[in-house]
């Protein structure tokens, strides 16, 4: 089966997953126009509150004058691993809604940027034909931009998720800021290391046409080398084969690092390839901090070998997307950015923060996670 094919067949999946969550409280998918009613949020130490009150906020806003569901697509670059939580936030808020449309994302890990770019690009089309009145997706990167934007020249108002499209002519980024995010990961790193200055091994990203990842990347290595140590970026090789070159590179900078190496931060769902590469070096209690919630990651730092790691909220990526939708429709993008505005950082950006994770809570975020039934 072709790349695309997988993906629509994740699609009729999701689809199917969409249409079987009918809302409390709603009609059973007739089109009548009913007040929304949201699951309970979590009790819990990592309940995000803030976030939790803004989308209530947002969706009085919406009950004032409630309108029939609307049609909308959530297009993301894979529907599992760090994606799984996205997938069960967009369908339950999809459910909620009583809206009809697809959750869309390969079964497979994204490979080869080009050739995604171009499948997801043709993707927006299909959904626009089969009449998406409203997008969420999570770009591959700036030749999407072109297609993001057709689709608001139809009068499509698009939402990115993950990671942004800043030079498109989406209404809303809802995510981590990523040059914050990195920063955040240097810090909690910082309070592991030594207070003599040393080398950091960064799992990161320098290549330019990901923005949001060279700005996390940057992010950390501007705090690191501000407390004065220095920093070396392994550029993060995504596919499976790439295991092993991503910690024979990292192994060897251990080795021979001058000043020695004193830690090791990842900044992506594969991190947990820096405590693999730290035993390969036989320095295997440097601190290392990751980010997201990895099974692998999770061992880890169970083991004691990774010191904490940033969760970047997917599940409410996914879950806030659709109620955005929504509000756009229904209020209109002023009024729904002025529901948002306590996590608005500008007029185009809602920022969910991160959750730090220490080692020693590991388990109870996990129980966090399952009692959105949204673990990764």
């Amino acid at each position: 089966m072709t790349s695309a094919g997988q993906r629509w067949l994740a699609a009729f999946g999701l689809a199917l997953m969409t249409a079987a969550c009918a809302p409390v409280g709603t009609s059973d998918g007739g089109g009548d126009a009913s007040p929304i009613i949201r699951r309970p949020a979590a009790e819990n130490e990592f309940t995000p509150v803030e976030i939790e009150e803004t989308i209530d906020k947002l969706v009085a806003e919406i009950n004032k004058k409630p309108s029939e569901p609307m049609q909308m697509a959530v297009l993301l670059k894979a529907a599992t691993g760090f994606f799984a939580p996205i997938v069960k936030g967009a369908t339950r808020a999809m459910g909620e809604l009583d809206a009809t449309g697809n959750v869309l994302g390969s079964p497979e890990p994204p490979g080869d940027q080009e050739r995604d770019m171009e499948l997801q690009n043709r993707e927006i089309e299909q959904v626009l034909m089969d009449g998406a009145e409203a997008i969420g997706i999570t770009p591959f990167g700036e030749a999407n931009a072109a297609a993001i934007d057709a689709a608001v020249a139809k009068g499509v108002h698009v939402v990115t998720l993950d990671s942004d499209l800043a030079t498109s002519k989406r209404s809303i980024y809802v995510g981590t800021l990523s040059q914050s995010a990195g920063a955040k990961a240097g810090e909690t790193l910082l309070a592991a290391l030594p207070s003599t200055t040393g080398t950091v091994v960064i799992h990161g990203n320098a290549d330019p046409t990901w923005v949001d990842g060279v700005n996390r990347t940057q992010g950390a290595q501007d705090v690191l080398e501000a407390a004065g140590y220095k920093t070396v970026v392994r550029q993060a090789t995504w596919s499976d084969e790439g295991e092993a070159e991503d910690v024979e590179w990292m192994k060897t900078q251990l080795e021979t690092a001058d000043p020695p190496a004193v830690g090791l931060i990842g900044l992506f769902d594969i991190a947990f390839r820096c405590a693999i590469a730290a035993e390969a070096a036989g320095k295997p209690g440097l601190p290392v901090v990751t980010f997201d919630f990895h099974p692998r990651t999770v061992d880890y730092m169970r083991e004691g070998r990774i010191k904490a790691t940033l969760i970047q909220r997917q599940y409410y990526q996914g879950y806030l997307v659709p109620y955005i939708l929504q509000g756009i429709k229904n209020i209109g993008l002023d009024a729904t950015r002025g529901a948002l505005a306590p996590r608005m950082v500008d007029d185009s950006r809602f920022d969910l923060g991160l959750d730090v994770v220490p080692a020693h809570k590991v388990d109870a975020y996990n129980d966090f996670l399952a009692i959105l039934d949204a673990r990764q």
